[in-house]
């Protein structure tokens, strides 16, 4: 992965009666994006953001349904972990927000935080950590809360439309968020060791049977990966390589955290499982001699 140079830059703003602090970072190309918590207005308002801000709220179309499950939603925060780099964010979180509006919900019951983007280490982590402990593996990923305690979460895109999805939310019925395979597999580090769940194939044919490609496994590996957790990393690149064993980029995946775990040889085998699958790609001959020469 490239090492991506970044600046942070602290500023302060004021937003009723209290202060808060937020932050951009600047990636390798200059572009500037917003990192931890910060307030709506940011969007609306910064020339950085507002034209796909505005462009999502303004031309998201509203259905006539009835709304009477309004009430029970009105005691509900959310959190709302994007990146201003994600295109499902600039998507997804306009529209959330005018439905917000729609439905007369206060905007102080939604809070903002943005994630780092491809920064070498901070992968979609927050500056501060505001994202651990919150198993956050998509951006976006809105998570309802009641009394301080989460009732439901959306993951990246509605599971049907996006009203349907908070009307379900607010009644006591919430869908099943999406990537259900990467949301089994976290849910199993909660609770087990990584060990145990990489040799048990119980855990292993019920991921199996949840997980929808091969990119959602691996967008979760790269978050263990680059928040440090490398034994989880390896776990998840593992179980791809079990599901699609014909596909280069998952052996791809593995032996990159093989070689950061130090299991050169390891590596090695899985980088040449790449190339007797896609006989062209450079990337894994050149890691193969580098790992060869060390």
């Amino acid at each position: 992965m490239k090492q991506i140079i970044f600046l942070l830059i602290g500023l302060v703003f004021s937003s009723g009666s209290f202060a808060q602090d937020f932050q951009y970072y600047e990636n390798s190309r200059g572009d500037k994006h917003l990192c931890g918590y910060f307030t709506l207005d940011k969007l609306e308002n910064d020339s950085i953001f507002q034209k796909w801000y505005n462009k999502n709220y303004l031309g998201y179309q509203l259905s006539s349904k009835k709304r009477d499950w309004i009430e029970k939603i009105k005691d509900v925060e959310v959190e709302i972990y994007l990146g201003t780099w994600c295109g499902d964010s600039k998507k997804w979180v306009p529209r959330f927000v005018k439905l917000w509006d729609e439905l007369g919900l206060k905007k102080t019951q939604l809070k903002f935080i943005g994630l780092y983007g491809s920064v070498e280490g901070k992968y979609k982590q927050g500056p501060s950590g505001e994202e651990k402990g919150k198993d956050i593996h998509r951006v976006p990923t809105f998570i309802f809360k009641r009394n301080g305690e989460e009732i439901a979460r959306i993951v990246e895109f509605p599971n049907n439309d996006l009203e349907t999805d908070v009307a379900q939310i607010s009644v006591g019925l919430p869908s099943n968020p999406n990537y259900r395979g990467a949301t089994r597999m976290i849910e199993l580090f909660n609770s087990n060791s990584s060990d145990s769940i990489k040799n048990n194939n119980n855990y292993l044919n019920e991921v199996y049977r949840l997980v929808k490609s091969p990119s959602e496994l691996n967008t979760l590996g790269y978050v263990y990966l680059e928040s440090g957790r490398i034994d989880e990393a390896l776990t998840v690149f593992y179980y791809n390589t079990r599901f699609y064993e014909y596909n280069p980029n998952v052996y791809d995946s593995y032996a990159e955290v093989l070689a950061k775990s130090g299991q050169k040889e390891e590596s090695i085998k899985n980088y040449e499982k790449v190339l007797l699958l896609d006989r062209s790609n450079s990337h894994a001959r050149e890691q193969i001699k580098k790992l060869k020469e060390k």
